[in-house]
């Protein structure tokens, strides 16, 4: 005998699925940029919080403890979609789809020493030299430099003169960070534009696509041994705006409520402005044959990576639904390269022509979630979820030490009337171990055992 599952009497259980369904996963991704609010029937819409709380500890190479770097991190969705007959529909959609938070505490490789005299002597090498002694130096030293001035100093004294300021500087701007730990914060925001057409006998197939609009910025410090060279270095990237576009497929079969839904997003280039701030620039440039100041203000370009999500659904019996979700990002054609890091990294020869970049990823994303809704009673039901995520390669960069996850989730929603619905679910998350690396390949960090969670919380409304 053959069953008919209306989509009606198993919505219910459909929603709940996605409320805390990708997140925290590979490189920077974090909503897992979903459309499903659009595939949705009738008129419909939803807004989402999702919220989460990931605890990464480790160990430095020095064999220090690493406490918690993972920064708690929250972020909205909202949806909104309307059929304008039974041929095209529309929809608007905002989310926050890739950022970072991570800040390194303690006494280890990632955090400056709170001594600013130990700073400046370790960097010089000379016992004697404290904050005041170098301020008094670079004076002097600034006052010989003075074109016209009266003292007798041959080109080679000048020259001599012009490379000792050059190194109490990039000591002083080092002593400026004294205490100051290794921190990055990394922003996005995007609204979609959808306009779908569907076609076939029963209007089975469907067709959507439109712009996307995106909004970046980013803050990253470098601090403590770990970072050699870059130790010190902090960049600011200006919020900037630019523009991609969505595609996708659609088939459903409403007598078994299947639906199915392949969507591809584009990269989305940004030409921003980043504020760098290398205090031992120009020291490691004057070691390299190069003129570098110890900041800049200059054009980056950023390329957040295109995507691939699968949504798929089916009812099993007539209150029972399985669901699928398939995710791949392409992360390892993505990096940051500003320019005065970029740059300074060539003083080293083994990093010539092309320097190092800031934040990359050898390997792409894939991400796998199954999940299984029950309805319950008429207004209640429940589902749960299974996961799994590759990671962005291993070892990682060490702003953000994780490789990949494995999880489980729970989740119900309750229909609070006919059309207005909310949902809350969770999700228990196990991190893969990974080490972390700076931009130089170094290994400098490993962190295992580490897990996390996310919560979320949905108000929906639908009417058909």
């Amino acid at each position: 005998m053959r069953h008919t599952f209306h989509l009606k009497t198993l919505a219910v259980a459909v929603a709940t699925l996605s409320v805390a369904s990708m997140a925290n996963a590979a490189g920077l991704d974090r909503s897992g940029q979903d459309i499903t609010a659009f595939l949705q029937d009738g008129t419909y819409a939803e807004a989402v919080y999702t919220y989460i709380d990931a605890d990464v500890n480790g160990k430095d190479t020095s064999g220090n403890k690493i406490d918690d770097i993972a920064e708690s991190y929250d972020f909205f969705r909202y949806g909104v979609k309307a059929d304008i007959n039974d041929t095209f529909s529309i929809g608007i959609l905002y989310d926050e789809p890739f950022g970072a938070a991570a800040d390194y505490t303690g006494n280890n490789d990632f955090v400056t020493n709170s001594d600013a005299d130990a700073l400046i002597q370790g960097f010089t090498g000379n016992p004697n030299l404290n904050e005041s002694l170098v301020d008094q130096n670079i004076t002097q030293l600034q006052g010989a430099l003075t074109p016209g001035n009266p003292g007798n100093f041959s080109p080679e004294q000048l020259q001599e003169f012009q490379g000792q300021l050059i190194a109490l500087e990039a000591a002083k701007g080092l002593a400026d960070t004294a205490g100051e730990t290794t921190q990055v914060e990394v922003r996005t925001e995007s609204i979609t534009g959808i306009l779908g057409a569907k076609f076939g006998q029963n209007k089975n197939f469907q067709v959507y696509g439109g712009p996307v609009a995106q909004r970046v910025q980013a803050d990253v410090k470098l601090r403590g041994s770990a970072y050699s060279a870059a130790n010190g270095y902090t960049t600011h990237i200006n919020p900037d705006q630019d523009y991609g576009y969505i595609a996708g497929v659609a088939y459903s079969k409403p007598e078994i409520a299947l639906k199915a839904a392949l969507t591809y997003r584009s990269e989305i280039k940004h030409d921003a402005k980043a504020a760098e701030v290398y205090p031992i620039a120009t020291a490691a440039g004057a070691t390299a044959g190069l003129a570098l100041p110890t900041t800049r203000y200059n054009d980056i370009e950023i390329t957040t990576p295109e995507s691939v999500n699968l949504d798929f659904q089916t009812g099993i019996n007539p209150t029972t639904l399985a669901t699928a979700k398939v995710r791949w990002v392409p992360w390892s054609d993505f990096a940051i390269v500003p320019s005065l890091y970029n740059e300074v990294s060539t003083a080293n020869p083994a990093f010539r022509p092309d320097g190092l970049a800031l934040v990359s990823y050898d390997d792409d994303q894939w991400q796998v979630e199954l999940g299984l809704a029950k309805r319950l009673a008429p207004a209640l039901a429940v589902s749960g979820t299974v996961g799994w995520d590759s990671g962005a390669g291993n070892p990682v960069t060490s702003l953000g030490p994780i490789e990949g996850y494995y999880s489980a989730g729970l989740g119900a929603k309750y229909n609070v009337t006919e059309n207005w619905a909310v949902s809350a679910g969770g999700k228990y998350l196990w991190f893969g171990d990974a080490e972390g690396q700076i931009p130089s390949k170094t290994i400098v960090s490993d962190f295992e055992s580490n897990d996390g969670f996310v919560l979320g919380v949905k108000v929906s409304y639908q009417a058909q």
